[in-house]
């Protein structure tokens, strides 16, 4: 089929420079929640009809992976729905029916779509509908026998059409020679001096085509945004949506109103998170994680029955199974470490692996290094991995101890089972088994005095 995404919006009250469809739930653009279920219909065309904003849409959408076979029609002016999908004519198969979405409508389900498309067959034409408990605003339904007979839009409609609860979306299903037919005999002769797309149903059934419908498992499928509070208050239909997946998996959520998925979120069994958290990317919990309050986690795996800590901030890491990780971590990117490690409080590392056993317990910075197995490193160590031009490594083998207070300068290595005393600033490699330490003499000036305020002046 044909799919053509409206996404030429201005959105004033969005009062933002960014266009509307770019603007964010979850983590990625309202037009990319779109387009990618679209994409999961298997599309023969996918076509964004932009206008606002355009070149800045499509640069955004061209970044992603997903987006980089997009057919794209420009709308200007933007003179209403019927005109634009007009500027996507030149661009359909004719063999396929079409589909019309739109960009600021995200939370529109596959299944529902599917339903949609089932019900227009191949020649008919099917609108999604939904039934509201206040239809203000919205175009009315009107059914003669069951049938759908034309749609009247809220302001034109009389007390009896407006008692009418069942509304039109926007979206639906039509053949595509007929479509581009409805569309040319379009009329602006209205007060918005626009083409209205709803008027292509009283065409269809002047032309004796059926109307059909089908509509959503729940109403808020159907929700666009066109304001900065229906964006907030999507984002938490769709984070509820999500929490109530992961309960029904099993999961321990502490509070489902405050959790943020924003990406892929798996999880074992027996895994527990508590309140404040955000997951952004892809994120794997192994069976029995438990995650503290207030963490950040992006693109990590982490293994069964770990911990991680209230405040900890882990991006693009692996970690092992039965590890503990935080309170106040900072794990940045490309750290992989093993089973049963240990980093604590107010610990940073990147570009880290460290093997099974090892621990960083409290105030270090691990950077660029390759750490053993059963190596304990000491509070305030730092690994000073930069010269100011480069990176370099550091190595620590297995069972070593680095004592508080510890810098190594790489590019260095601390040998097997070697141990540095507290305080030693180590530029030369320590060899295994041995005690290395680089430290002043420690003395005592009998003579000192510790200086004493000046007396001040009589006045």
């Amino acid at each position: 089929m044909n799919i053509v995404i409206l996404a030429a919006g201005q959105g004033k009250r969005m009062r933002s420079d960014l266009p509307k469809v770019l603007h964010p739930l979850a983590g990625k653009p309202l037009l990319q929640h779109v387009v990618d279920c679209a994409r999961s219909l298997g599309p023969r065309r996918l076509i964004v009809v932009h206008g606002h904003g355009g070149e800045q849409v499509r640069e955004a959408m061209s970044a992603s992976p997903s987006g980089t076979d997009l057919l794209w029609a420009l709308q200007a002016p933007q003179r209403g729905t019927g005109h634009a999908v007009m500027q996507a004519v030149a661009q359909l198969d004719d063999s396929v029916p079409t589909l019309v979405l739109y960009g600021d409508v995200p939370l529109t389900r596959r299944d529902t779509l599917m339903r949609l498309i089932e019900a227009a067959g191949p020649d008919k034409l099917a609108l999604l509908s939904v039934d509201l408990d206040d239809p203000t605003g919205y175009g009315r339904i009107v059914r003669d026998a069951g049938e759908i007979v034309r749609i009247v839009e809220h302001k034109d409609a009389d007390e009896t059409t407006r008692a009418i609860h069942e509304v039109n979306t926007g979206i639906l299903v039509a053949p595509t020679p007929a479509l581009k037919r409805w569309l040319a005999g379009l009329s602006d002769d209205n007060a918005q001096k626009e083409y209205y797309l709803t008027d292509i149903v009283a065409a269809a059934v002047h032309d004796g085509v059926t109307v059909a419908s089908a509509q959503p498992a729940a109403a808020w499928e159907t929700l666009g945004v066109n304001s900065k509070a229906q964006l907030a208050e999507l984002e938490r239909i769709h984070q509820r949506e999500i929490a109530m997946r992961l309960l029904d998996d099993g999961v321990t959520l502490a509070d489902p109103a405050r959790l943020d998925v924003r990406g892929l979120l798996a999880c074992g069994r027996d895994v527990s998170i508590d309140v404040n958290c955000i997951f952004e990317g892809e994120v794997v919990l192994g069976d029995g994680v438990r995650i503290g309050a207030n963490c950040v986690i992006r693109d990590a795996s982490i293994g069964a029955g770990t911990q991680v800590l209230p405040f900890t901030h882990i991006e693009d890491s692996t970690i092992g199974a039965g590890a503990r990780i935080g309170p106040y971590a900072r794990l940045r990117p490309g750290n992989a470490l093993g089973d049963a490690t240990h980093v604590g409080n107010f610990v940073e590392m990147k570009n880290v692996q460290m093997a099974a056993g090892s621990k960083a317990n409290h105030l270090a910075y691990v950077g660029d290094a390759t750490v053993g197995q059963r190596v304990n490193i000491g509070a305030g160590t730092i690994t000073c991995n930069y010269d100011g031009a480069n990176k370099h490594r550091t190595v620590i083998e297995d069972d070593a101890f680095i004592g508080s207070d510890s810098q190594l300068v790489a590019p260095v290595t601390v040998g097997r089972g070697a141990t540095l005393g507290a305080g030693t600033t180590l530029t030369r490699d320590a060899p295994p088994d041995r005690l290395t330490v680089s430290r002043a003499k420690q003395f005592t000036v009998e003579s000192w005095k510790r200086p004493q305020k000046a007396a001040k002046a009589a006045k």
